[in-house]
Parts: C-alpha cells; sequence; structure tokens
C-alpha cells in the first residue's frame, strides 16, 4: 500500500514481461495480462486506488467477523459498494484462467485447487471466485479445460513438495498422487507428468519409512508401507541389486535406508521379508535373515528358527568370517562343544578377548560365551525389532522353557551337514551312540549355569556326577545374577557334536541307569587303553595273552646271550672313536694345515649357506614381544607385500599373511582393481620407527608410529603415467594370532608430497 506509482509502474512491467510456463496456451497467457493490466489501472487512479485501500483497511482490521472473508490484492473494478465481510472480485469465465495462473504463481495453491476442481468435476460449468457452486454457467471454450488441468496439476505438485519439506510424506504423495492421475486421466501434459512421478519415486523411501513406523495397530497403513518397500525391491533386483527404482538412492544409501526401516518392522516381518529377498540370492539379505531367525527363535523359545539359521550361516562362511555367530546358533541349540569349536576359528578379537576375560575360571570359554551372547542377544539384535525393544534376553529362562527342552531332545542325532571351511568336524557312529545313551540317561535342566565336560580318570564309576565351577553373570537384561552353588549334582553334558542338541532338559526324577561318559571320557580312555575299545577288545586282548606266552618260552641263557652282544657292539663303537680322535690329534702335531685367523665360515657345496625360503612358502613374521626392531621388520615385510601386490605380478594372496580383518579385504579389494585395470606400481620404502606403544592389559595388541618414505612409479598398460615421493607418519595397529604379529589396521597421521 505504501508503493509508489514508479514502484507500481515497475512491478507492473516485470509481471507483463515475465511468462508462465510453456506449456500453457496463448490463451491464458492472454487472460493473465488482461487482469494485470485491469488491476494497474485500478491502482493507478488515485481516487480508485484510495477507494480500493479503505476497503482493503476495512476488512484487514475489521471486526472479527470479517476474518472469514477472501482476500484479493487486485482489483477489475472499484469495490466500494462490496461487504467488507466478503471481500471479493469476480471475474469472467472467460478469465477463470488467468485467475486461477496468478493465484498458482502467488503461491495459493489450496485456492486453485478449491475453485479449479469444481469446475473440472462439472464438466460444463464453474464456481465462483470463492468455490461457490450455486450458479453454474455454460463454458464458453472448451480449450480452457487444458490450462485448467495443468494448474490444477502444477498445484498439487507444489503441495507435495510443501508437504514434503515438512515431513508430511503421506500427505504429500496424496497431492502427488492426484495431480499425476488427472493429468493420466486427462491425458494432457506428459512432461508434467513425468515430473510428478519423478518426485514420487523419490518420495517412496520417505513414505516406507513413515508408513512403517505407524503402531501395529493400524495394519492397513502398514501393509501399504510393506507393499511399497517389495515394490522397490523388486525394480532394484534385491537389497544388493543394481536396477533402477528412480528413487536416486545408491547401494550404500539404499543399504543404509534398510538398516534404518529394520528399527519399525517386527522380528515376524523381517523373518518373512529378509528370508524372501536371500533367495534372489543376496548375501545382505541372508544376513539380516539370520539375525531375524535368531531373534525370533529366541524370544518366542522356536528353537527351529536358530537351527534355520544355522544352516543359512553355513552359506555365508564360505565368503566371511561368522563363526562367532555359527557358535551362538551352537550354543543357543545346546551343542556346547561345536559352539567352542566355531570360537576357536573366529576373528573377532574384541568379543573373544571379553569371552576369556569371563572365562579365567573355567576350563573352557562357555561361561564367557553364555555372557556375550546374551549381551549381543539384549544389545546388537533386539534393538533391530520394534517388538522385543524391551524384551529381556536371559539363557536362564530360554533353556527353562518345556518347549525349548522337547525340542533339543527330539533333535536328529546325525551329524548336520557343515561347510568343509567352517572347520566342523562329523562325528563318529560311536559317538552318536554314546550321545544318544547320554540323552536317554541323563536330563538336566541347568538353572543359571552352563557347565562344561571335565575328563574323569578311568577308574571313576560311570554313574558318578561332577560339578561345574560356579561363577556370577551380570546382564543388563536379567534382574538377578547366576550363582549356583558350587556342590550342586550336575550330570556330565551329553553334548558331543553338531547334532547334539539335549543339553539342557529337566530331570524329574534320578535315572537308575548307569551315566554314559562323556566324549572327552571315552575318546582319553580309548587313548590310553586300546582294549577299550568296543570293535576289537577280544582281539586286543588275544595279542596281549600271545605276547605273554611268547615271552615265558625265553630260556636264561638266551637272555644272557642277548646281554653280551650288545656290551660287544657298545664296546666296539667306543673303541672305534677313540682310535679316530688319536690319529687326528697326531695328525694336527705333525702335518698341521693353514692357520685361519677368526670365527669361521662353514660352507658345505651340497647346503646353502644361508637358509633359502620356498618360492611358495609363507612370509616369516617375528612372534613374542613385539620391540622398535621387530616392528621395524614388520612394517618393512608389509611395504615389501603391498609392493608385491601391487606391482607388475600381481601378488595380492600375499596380503593374507601379514593384514587381517577389513584392513585385508580393503587392500585385497584395491590390489584387484589395479589388476582389473591393467595397472601397477613401483615402489621404493624406507622405515624409521618414532615410537612404540605396548598394551599392558593384553599383550596381544600393540601400537606404532613410523615414518615411511614412499617413492611411487605408476604404469598403465605398461607405460609409466606418473611418479611421485611421499613422507608419511602412519599409525599401525598390531595384533598377535597364533604367536605371530600381523597388521591389524593403520591410519596416516600426516602426508608431505616431495618435489624434485
Amino acid at each position: 500500500m505504501a508503493a509508489s506509482e514508479e514502484q507500481l509502474r515497475q512491478a507492473y512491467g516485470d509481471r507483463v514481461v515475465q511468462l508462465p510456463r510453456r506449456e500453457y496456451s496463448q490463451a491464458a497467457i492472454t487472460s493473465r495480462k488482461n487482469l494485470i493490466e485491469e488491476a494497474y489501472v485500478v491502482l493507478c487512479d488515485p481516487k480508485e486506488r484510495k477507494t480500493y485501500d479503505q476497503l482493503y483497511l476495512a476488512h484487514a482490521y475489521g471486526s472479527d467477523s470479517t476474518s472469514s472473508g477472501a482476500v484479493a490484492v487486485e482489483s477489475r473494478k472499484p469495490m466500494g459498494d462490496v461487504d467488507s465481510q466478503a471481500l471479493s472480485i469476480d471475474v469472467s469465465q472467460d478469465e477463470l484462467v488467468g485467475a486461477l495462473l496468478i493465484l498458482q504463481e502467488l503461491g495459493e495453491y489450496e485456492l486453485v485447487l478449491k475453485l479449479g476442481r469444481p469446475y473440472l468435476v462439472n464438466k460444463n460449468g464453474m464456481g465462483s471466485i470463492q468455490g461457490n457452486t450455486e450458479d453454474i454457467e455454460e463454458v464458453s471454450s472448451p480449450s480452457e479445460r487444458p490450462d485448467v488441468v495443468l494448474t490444477v496439476s502444477l498445484a498439487c505438485l507444489e503441495l507435495g513438495r510443501e508437504e514434503w519439506q515438512q515431513s508430511h510424506y503421506e500427505n504429500a504423495a496424496i497431492f502427488l498422487e492426484t495431480g499425476e492421475e488427472l493429468l493420466a486421466r486427462e491425458g494432457l501434459f506428459p512432461n508434467v507428468r513425468s515430473e510428478i512421478q519423478f518426485d514420487l519415486y523419490r518420495l517412496r523411501p520417505y513414505r516406507i519409512l513413515e508408513l512403517l513406523a505407524l503402531p501395529e495397530e493400524q495394519t492397513t497403513g502398514r501393509k501399504q508401507g510393506l507393499q511399497l518397500l517389495h515394490d522397490i525391491l523388486d525394480e532394484r533386483g534385491g537389497i544388493d541389486g543394481t536396477g533402477d527404482d528412480k528413487s536416486g538412492l545408491s547401494t550404500d544409501d539404499f543399504l543404509r535406508f534398510i538398516q534404518q526401516l529394520r528399527n519399525y518392522l517386527t522380528v515376524a516381518e523381517q523373518h518373512n521379508l529378509f528370508e524372501g529377498e536371500s533367495k534372489r540370492p543376496s548375501a545382505v539379505a541372508t544376513y539380516l535373515a539370520v539375525y531375524a531367525l535368531i531373534a525370533r527363535g529366541f524370544a518366542q523359545r522356536q528353537p527351529a528358527l536358530t537351527r534355520q539359521a544355522k544352516q543359512m550361516l553355513l552359506r555365508l562362511g564360505r565368503r566371511q568370517d561368522v563363526h562367532l555367530e555359527q557358535s551362538l546358533c551352537a550354543l543357543l541349540l545346546g551343542q556346547t562343544e561345536e559352539a567352542s569349536r566355531a570360537l576357536e576359528l573366529s576373528q573377532e578379537y574384541e568379543a573373544l578377548a571379553f569371552i576369556r576375560e569371563n572365562s579365567q575360571d573355567s576350563p573352557d570359554l562357555l561361561p564367557g560365551l553364555c555372557l556375550y551372547g546374551e549381551r549381543w542377544l539384549q544389545n546388537e539384535v533386539f534393538p533391530n525389532f520394534r517388538d522385543l525393544v524391551e524384551q529381556p534376553a536371559s539363557l536362564k529362562d530360554y533353556f527353562a522353557d518345556q518347549q525349548v527342552q522337547a525340542y533339543l531332545e527330539a533333535l536328529p542325532t546325525e551329524a548336520e551337514p557343515t561347510h568343509s571351511g567352517t572347520g566342523m568336524n562329523r562325528q563318529t557312529s560311536q559317538t552318536h551312540e554314546t550321545t544318544r545313551q547320554s540323552r536317554r540317561h541323563n536330563s538336566t535342566v541347568v538353572e543359571g549355569k552352563f557347565p562344561t565336560q571335565k575328563t574323569s580318570n578311568s577308574e571313576t564309576p560311570a554313574t558318578s556326577t561332577f560339578s561345574s565351577p560356579s561363577y556370577t553373570t551380570t546382564s543388563s537384561s536379567s534382574s538377578g545374577t547366576w550363582s549356583p552353588q558350587a556342590e550342586t549334582p550336575i550330570a556330565p553334558l551329553p553334548n558331543t557334536d553338531p547334532t547334539t542338541k539335549g543339553t539342557y532338559h529337566n530331570l524329574n526324577s534320578r535315572s537308575k541307569h548307569p551315566t554314559a561318559p562323556p566324549q572327552g571320557q571315552t575318546q582319553r580312555r580309548r587313548k590310553r587303553s586300546p582294549s577299550a575299545s568296543s570293535g576289537s577288545g577280544s582281539d586286543n586282548r588275544h595279542g596281549y595273552a600271545h605276547r605273554r606266552q611268547v615271552f615265558a618260552r625265553t630260556t636264561p641263557a638266551q637272555m644272557r646271550l642277548v646281554r653280551i652282544v650288545f656290551v660287544s657292539l657298545g664296546s666296539l663303537l667306543v673303541l672305534w672313536l677313540l682310535i679316530s680322535t688319536t690319529v687326528g690329534l697326531f695328525k694336527n702335531l705333525f702335518f698341521p694345515g693353514p692357520s685361519l685367523k677368526g670365527e669361521q665360515l662353514s660352507v658345505q657345496l651340497n647346503q646353502p649357506s644361508v637358509p633359502i625360503p620356498e618360492q611358495n612358502s609363507k612370509l616369516q613374521l617375528p612372534a613374542g614381544t613385539l620391540t622398535e626392531a621387530t616392528a621395524e621388520e614388520m612394517i618393512q615385510a608389509w611395504l615389501d607385500t603391498k609392493a608385491a601386490a601391487f606391482g607388475p605380478n600381481h601378488e595380492i594372496d600375499g596380503l593374507k599373511n601379514i593384514l587381517v580383518g577389513s584392513t585385508l579385504i580393503k587392500w585385497q579389494g584395491w590390489a584387484q582393481q589395479e589388476k582389473t585395470d591393467n595397472r601397477y606400481r613401483k615402489y621404493e620404502h624406507s622405515v624409521k620407527v618414532e615410537s612404540l606403544e605396548a598394551n599392558q592389559a593384553d599383550q596381544h595388541y600393540a601400537a606404532v608410529e613410523a615414518s615411511v618414505t614412499e617413492a611411487t612409479q605408476y604404469y598403465e598398460n605398461s607405460q609409466i603415467k606418473k611418479s611421485d615421493n611421499e613422507k608419511l607418519r602412519v599409525r599401525y595397529e598390531f595384533v598377535r594370532i597364533d604367536g605371530s604379529w600381523r597388521i591389524r589396521d593403520m591410519s596416516v597421521l600426516n602426508k608431505i608430497s616431495m618435489i624434485f
């Protein structure tokens, strides 16, 4: 209202010059221009402008009853006789498109829908500027309809984007789908329709999260979210697929999206989703399905699901280290020996350190594994399922469940197939028989305790019982601690192989039958006394009796003759040594050889003077305590291995002799990419160790900072491309595995490029 005439003139010129989208017809553009010109004429006349301003002020600052009126800031004629409670303007049907277009430019998208949709619903009529449809007039020209359709569709598009910005994703989808359906029904403006569809595709991940976050009682919305998720997965070809779902998410972004939506899915929904996706096949879906199966099997007391997860882990074990998960599955199935074997093969060093720390007073790692399993379920598994977040994880309650005990007892005794790379050995049929006997005669529920097998002396009766070392576990999920009395009689564990499931059972009454010894006892007795073997006991006893008869027929005279022969041979050997030594002394005395000073080098023609490693032998890495000297040797060995892996021969296999874990996988990927791209490098290195940090709490870990000078020549297609020279300060983290040091991680602390 405070604008001067010059400002009005400038605004009018700008409005006339600016044109709407090119999809609008010339008639719509002309209608818009006519309305702008009429408004300019009114505002340029001082008398009419004053009248308009008074009307506007009366409406804006009048009584509260005037707040319901529709406000227009542009008018085609003086409106002093119009009631301020219904401030409006009337436009002819020829000017409707121009009025909608101006409202669209002003951002009055809701008003565009309010005025435009009745016109489209009533194909032969339109309402007034306030959206009233009482007075329907005949449409003078059907050519106006495409422009109205376009304006309404664009209003839907802009409203959808506004709702999107405000994180109202489902409302945004409603507006966008309305505009897209209108254009599809009318068969108009394919470019605008594609623009709306593009936004709908990009909006789908947000809609999925919003729908799945709904309360579980709202099944319709959640089902819609799951259907949208299945549509995206089908278009991408799976979780780690490379198809285009038009969402704009890369593979890594989509994996993060899947991880995010897991928190909104129940354990049953994740089970059904990821188990189906794992059949594409998909390694990521298989791993997520394993977590869902373990969580559901534990929470709902269904060990069959845990067994299914264990079978799926066998497929993953061919490509990655899942021994820790296999160990936990075996534990939940009562297969304690298999759990221990799988745990020994794992390279999860932090988890292993925790398990060892909590198993210090036990002959095996089961106490620590049980405590780790509870915390793993509570802190890493359950939080990913919306219906298990608050559920406690108690192994004691799990194994005390009657349904779990019945299933473990009913499991078959045949060895389950395992992959050769997992290190799980098949058991013999004799061991299975021992297992069956143990299950029949020993059914013990372990109330909060997981005893380990102890080897008894061969004289111990088979009916004796054993006490597990007592220990206390604390868990965030348990209200109390497990502290069974040491004198509580616990029968020996009957688990002997991957199929031994009947570890924890109810003992309603003490068995009257002899208790079969555990596998460990059977094996040790077999080693000490071959006659204990059930298959060849009679043959061994017969051979032993035969040897006693032969020894009895030997006479004392024959024994004396044997002793004389041995003494004579020994005397001759001693005499020969004395004679040869004496001859050598006289020879050196009368015929001395050339005198050589200092320590002499013993060189033989048939043996090398220094050990020569075999061509395919492994890199010999330092063992024992890590010192600065051995650390420098380790770093130099790594740099040599790196030069060989990235060199012309691409000796990538050597990396696994010095690197472990994710660092190994990362460097193998880089080296393989260089080989694929027909590139290689030549390095020259020099190393100086700056500091050594030994881990006092765990002697298996250490950190070293070193200065490394690296000169590199880059080759592509056997042609040198560039060279550079860098001085780096690198921090190396070492871990000792099987007595030898390996590099677990490395990071560049400082980097200086040197130009010569």
